[in-house]
């Protein structure tokens, strides 16, 4: 008898260590993360993900540059897990040098085809069209139209009173340029930024300074990518989102998951979650004002869903390709009009 509950306690004791270890292993669970949306945001992202799912998420902020450089150089000892932002070109890069692995999990199958790549390398997820804003108290003072298109925009009456970024610096500003090629033609692009510089007032160095210059009133009309127009309509300025009638590129940040993983199972889980409809709706229950990429999630004040949008379609590899070409001609040909 005594043999037979000495024995009983030890199997207890045993499956308690088991079901200890598995708890801990389970609260342990964690995901590191490059983060190349700005900080603010990728923390309400990331906060939420640990809310529903329970694994921790750490993350060290870098712009696409500097992460890829750090990818790079960490090759053979990641010391992250996930790389989660900057738009997908540059996803493109870190596949095809082989800083990444592919993952087809969750809702992969079903996102749209421009919003993945098809060996599961990475995936988009939200997106930012470019538009204009435009200050409706500044239009009215000016007695102004609300331009409707590109080609609106060399309307004389706007002499002055237009902002948008430098493609030296700016990124978003490169999505400019690349769009207007696609549109009109390279000559025919070239030709139009010429005729359109007496109606820049300035370009700004970073690519969301029109969206604060137009809020303020300083100009009446801002291009950039739209999350700040949203966020500053949120805050009561009196701005209102217009995308111009001939179409617009848009930004697609994604996520991969890093080459040597540690920790692959919470690596998943995460990219999972992004695309999932939780994940989806976070970014507009934290006030990100980043466009969902999956139908049916939720939208903030003034976002028509993404589908409404007339985009056109930009390959991403001829942009990163020509980029350093179409921004040095802009620099030679365009900066000394103005």
């Amino acid at each position: 008898m005594k043999r037979w509950i000495l024995s009983s306690l030890l199997l207890l004791l045993t499956a308690s260590l088991v079901l200890a270890s598995g708890a801990k292993e389970k609260q342990e669970q964690k995901v590191v993360v490059y983060s190349s949306v700005d900080e603010a945001n990728a923390k309400k992202i990331l906060d939420a993900f640990t809310a529903d799912t329970g694994i921790k998420a750490a993350f060290v902020h870098l712009s696409s540059g500097p992460a890829i450089a750090r990818i790079k150089a960490e090759i053979h000892n990641p010391q992250a897990d996930v790389w989660m932002g900057a738009p997908s070109e540059n996803h493109i890069v870190a596949k095809e040098e082989g800083l990444t692995i592919p993952y087809k999990g969750g809702a992969f199958d079903s996102l749209a085809p421009q919003f993945k790549d098809p060996d599961g390398y990475w995936r988009s997820f939200y997106m930012n069209p470019m538009a204009f804003a435009v200050n409706t108290e500044v239009l009215k003072r000016l007695n102004a139209p609300k331009p409707t298109s590109w080609e609106d925009l060399l309307n004389p009456v706007y002499k002055g009173q237009i902002q948008m970024p430098n493609p030296q610096s700016s990124g978003t500003a490169y999505n400019i340029v690349a769009s207007l090629v696609v549109i009109a033609g390279e000559e025919k692009a070239f030709d139009y930024m010429k005729r359109l510089n007496p109606n820049i007032q300035t370009y700004t160095s970073s690519g969301t300074g029109p969206s604060k210059a137009v809020a303020v009133g300083q100009c009446a009309i801002g291009i950039q990518f739209t999350p700040a127009f949203f966020e500053f309509i949120e805050n009561g300025y009196p701005l209102e989102v217009i995308y111009p009638k001939e179409g617009v590129w848009f930004e697609a940040p994604a996520v991969s998951i890093l080459k040597g993983a540690k920790n692959i199972q919470a690596a998943q889980a995460l990219v999972d979650w992004l695309v999932s409809k939780k994940g989806q709706d976070v970014l507009t229950e934290a006030k990100t004002f980043f466009y969902p990429i999956i139908p049916g999630a939720k939208l903030g004040k003034g976002m028509p869903p993404f589908e409404s949008l007339k985009t056109i379609n930009v390959d991403a590899k001829w942009a990163g390709e020509q980029k350093k070409r179409l921004v040095d001609r802009w620099v030679k040909e365009v900066l000394p009009a103005k």
